[in-house]
């Protein structure tokens, strides 16, 4: 990865962090600490992914989260799905990126385009 975190200013900390908490779960991604208003969300005990309430929150924008099999795509699907997110693409290859290009695309409280993908064969 090239970046080693981004911030998001969102509408409703409270509803951010509910729908995070159960849409990011499948991915193995946790809430890893809470610090001044923001969360901090990552794996092994890094946070890479922060939101904080903001009175304005950015223009939509496209995050995605890289899962390691198909299964994890399709489990943040559903479990975003369940969280009240709005569905922006099923689960399913998206060959105009790459033959093993498999993804799905959420719409979160806040209309920013989530994602979660996996690179590998099946």
């Amino acid at each position: 990865m090239i970046i080693d975190h981004i911030g998001l200013a969102v509408s409703n900390y409270q509803t951010s962090k509910e729908f995070y908490l159960k849409t990011l779960s499948p991915l193995g991604i946790q809430l890893m600490m809470e610090v001044q208003g923001w969360a901090g969300f990552g794996k092994e005990g890094k946070a890479d992914f922060w939101f904080g309430e903001h009175s304005k929150a950015q223009s939509p924008m496209h995050i995605a989260f890289l899962a390691d099999n198909r299964a994890e795509v399709d489990a943040f699907y559903e479990a975003g799905m369940a969280s009240g997110a709005k569905d922006n693409g099923k689960p399913g290859l998206r060959e105009e990126y790459h033959p093993h290009y498999y993804g799905a695309f959420l719409i979160d409280p806040d209309g920013h385009n989530i994602e979660a993908v996996c690179h590998k064969p099946e």
